[in-house]
């Protein structure tokens, strides 16, 4: 173990100790999440760990470094108190029975190690949006519901234009009919990794789609970023995060992370990272702007 992550596990056990009279953090039922999104028609920002992580410039993660102005960023939006943006966090708090063993061991692990981030940044009088709207399969032992909530999050995007902003072999609903009842898809293809260094450019594009349009963002923390600023530019826009995959993992009937076949799967090992070339001509006739790609 380096130095630093000695003092940083130090610094972790002496924070710790400061949140044990701590009420739990509030957090609504998927459904009751996607009943809100879909009543309000509000749109979406997510903070799970790496977004905690980042704020606190202790990010480690695969496809983002940390970088100041997203960590000031996060932490403006947590800030903003916007009645039309809600903001959604791990439903992590209270019983957990209903992960699985692999994620119940992660959730306690990060708890165990990080959960005063939590009540750092986060108001204890606040109820949140449940993160796992976009996260709804592959951690819970009863996936019952699976579909269920995805078609309530299909009623989102039912009928609208829809842009994607999402990282270059992300690939939102190809090979699958996830976003089959938009009226119609364009994509904004940004860099799967550090994204947040194309951070003005991606706006300058986003800027130039119609304000009616709804924009859907899978880029990390960096969507978290962006959903409040194009929020605040009058869009309605949802950070999507792994919903795609979770959705492929569904159909599939998979029990653990497995890769996805053209698809970047940064949870599924190094098996995981497609960075293939694709030429699907209805896919390449959905893409309006290319920055910092490959191909």
């Amino acid at each position: 173990m380096s130095l630093k992550s000695k003092i940083q596990a130090v610094y972790d056990i002496i924070h710790m100790k400061f949140i044990k009279n701590k009420k739990p953090l509030s957090v609504m039922s998927i459904e009751d999440t996607l009943k809100l999104i879909i009543e309000k028609e509000l749109s979406v920002t997510r903070y799970g760990d790496g977004e905690l992580l980042m704020m606190a410039d202790q990010m480690n993660e695969s496809f983002q470094d940390y970088d100041p102005f997203i960590a000031q960023k996060l932490k403006q939006v947590l800030k903003s108190k916007r009645d039309d943006l809600l903001i959604c966090i791990p439903d992590v708090f209270n019983d957990m029975s209903q992960y699985n063993e692999v994620a119940m061991k992660w959730f306690r692990y990060f708890l165990r190690r990080k959960k005063y981030l939590f009540y750092r940044y986060f108001d204890e009088n606040t109820i949140y949006g449940n993160l796992a709207i976009t996260r709804c399969y592959m951690d819970y032992i009863d996936k019952s519901k699976c579909e269920r909530y995805f078609e309530l999050l299909k009623k989102i995007w039912n009928d609208k234009d829809v842009v994607f902003i999402e990282g270059e072999f992300s690939r939102l609903g190809v090979g699958n009919d996830l976003f089959d009842n938009a009226k119609s898809i364009r994509r904004i293809l940004a860099p799967s990794r550090n994204a947040y260094l194309k951070y003005d450019e991606i706006m300058d594009e986003a800027r130039k789609i119609e304000k009616d349009a709804l924009i859907l963002i899978a880029l990390g923390a960096t969507a978290t970023a962006l959903a409040y600023d194009l929020t605040n530019e009058g869009y309605r826009v949802i950070d999507s995060g792994h919903i795609d995959i979770e959705y492929e993992w569904m159909r599939m009937g998979a029990t653990e992370k497995v890769p996805i076949p053209s698809k970047y799967v940064n949870e599924a090992g190094s098996k995981g990272h497609s960075e293939e070339r694709l030429d699907d001509e209805k896919y390449l006739g959905e893409i309006i702007a290319k920055i910092g790609t490959k191909f």
